[in-house]
């Protein structure tokens, strides 16, 4: 029996109001052909009012087939066809309220919406590599836990065991020395970055980030009113020199510079953690994807080079399992704790319990230590596959970066710009193949030309094929 609401407060035509809202329910398909409507006592009943002023609208209805009677059933919505140009817009006005101006610059992703046959896109990892058979006992051992069955709520920080399994995951694949009690789980990198503005930063505030870098965290200070200032990045990572005096935090993507896959020197590491102390600044420190290395000796990260307190350590599940997990952490100094607690509790209180708990029980149970190693050697392969592609095919018109970190890698063109660059994807994405453009991820007005190459999504048998249709669109 379908459920729908009947206001007839301060309404005088009461049968009339009835068949109205009724109609109008109908119309908009809050009830669909086939629906049962409450029998005429029932619904009298709950309105206060006579069962023949509730028979009245029934028969109207019925009478404009809106609704048939089925004897010894009920009374059903029947099977009506809807106007053409009939919606809520037709009878709803756009409304007086309107958004601040800043949300007019945001646009919402449409980048993943249309598949690609070659999908050279970055921010993606391959879900076929995930154990179905491992992720699913894992989730089935939660939803018989009493942390997911006990009907209230967390702690803000998140669930007790995933934290504690995130200090061991860190602890020995980045070297990151935290408690548990340091940890907060978040809604993904985003969250954390939202909370860490809202407790460290106040409108009209600077921060300063990488250009070219990672466009939604812009997006997100700026829509809280904060100053987003943009300080250029070399081979060398963050050109430290270059910050701007009166900033209050710098957001940095130290071991794999988002986009161009560059790390940040020891020596530029130091610099930036004595600015920090010289500018009573904070640091963000972003390891979105640092678990897939293969090659080279790998840094410390800047938060195991702090000695003062300063650097909050970003860390994701989204590049290592699943995007649609929407699980990530920080790792916070405890000066900023109690405060980041209460941020975390106006936000949302604390992140899904059942996620947190299945991935306690696959970190705990090893299956994510294996994942990622199974993970890396196919990531490796694919790795391996662009950069020779790329240094031999493409050499005439790109120069690539030299990478081992990350899902990702970028070559810069050396006499194309980047509107001819923007042409060729383009030219490229027409013919199935998604390339991501360097100038769209520009902070100042003078971008730089080139492209951005990721091989989480594309299956290793199709990169060949994908790079010899992105070579020709150079060509024509």
């Amino acid at each position: 029996m379908a459920a729908f609401h009947v206001s007839l407060v301060g309404r005088k035509d009461l049968s009339g109001e009835i068949y109205r809202q009724v109609r109008r329910a109908i119309l908009d398909r809050r009830l669909r052909p086939g629906d049962r409507l409450p029998p005429t006592r029932d619904l009298a009943r709950t309105l206060l009012v006579a069962r023949a002023t509730v028979t009245v609208a029934y028969e109207r209805l019925a009478a404009e087939g809106f609704v048939t009677f089925r004897q010894g059933a009920g009374t059903f919505v029947g099977e009506l066809e809807v106007r053409a140009g009939h919606d809520k817009a037709t009878h709803r006005s756009s409304g007086a309220l309107q958004p601040r101006q800043i949300w007019q610059s945001v646009a919402l992703p449409t980048v993943f919406e249309k598949p690609a046959r070659f999908d050279f896109r970055t921010g993606l990892c391959d879900a076929s590599l995930l154990s179905d058979r491992e992720w699913r006992r894992a989730v089935t051992r939660a939803l018989r836990s009493s942390a997911t069955t006990g009907g209230v709520y967390e702690q803000p920080a998140g669930h007790g065991d995933l934290r504690a399994a995130i200090v061991r995951h860190i602890g020995i694949s980045r070297g990151v020395v935290a408690s548990a009690d340091d940890i907060i789980v978040t809604n993904g990198t985003q969250q954390a970055l939202d909370l860490l503005a809202r407790v460290l930063l106040a409108p009209g505030d600077g921060i300063a980030v990488e250009d070219p870098g990672y466009k939604p965290p812009r997006q997100l200070f700026k829509a809280l009113g904060i100053r987003v200032l943009g300080v250029p990045v070399d081979r060398e990572g963050l050109i430290v020199d270059r910050l701007p005096s009166g900033v209050r935090a710098v957001y940095v993507t130290p071991s794999h510079q988002y986009p161009l896959s560059v790390t940040l020197t020891l020596p530029r590491r130091q610099a930036l953690l004595s600015w920090a102390e010289r500018n009573n600044a904070a640091i963000i420190e972003d390891d979105y994807d640092s678990e897939f290395r293969f090659g080279g000796r790998p840094l410390e990260p800047l938060q195991t080079l702090d000695a003062n307190g300063r650097v909050v350590y970003v860390g994701s599940f989204s590049k290592t399992m699943l995007p649609t997990l929407r699980l990530g952490f920080l790792v916070t100094p405890p000066s900023l704790r109690a405060a980041l607690h209460k941020a975390k509790f106006v936000s949302d209180w604390h992140s899904s319990i059942l996620a947190q708990a299945a991935l306690a029980h696959f970190i705990d149970d090893g299956a994510f230590a294996r994942h990622v190693r199974r993970a890396t050697a196919i990531y490796r392969e694919r790795h391996e596959m662009i950069m020779d592609a790329v240094s031999r095919d493409f050499a005439d018109h790109l120069e690539l970066i030299p990478s081992a970190t990350g899902l990702h890698v970028t070559a810069l063109a050396r006499r194309m710009s980047a509107d001819r660059i923007a042409a060729v994807t383009r030219r490229a994405a027409e013919r199935g193949v998604a390339v991501q453009i360097l100038s769209s991820l520009a902070v100042s007005a003078s971008p730089r030309a080139g492209i951005t190459l990721g091989y989480g999504a594309i299956p290793t048998a199709h990169i060949e094929e994908g790079l010899g249709m992105l070579r020709a669109c150079f060509d024509e």
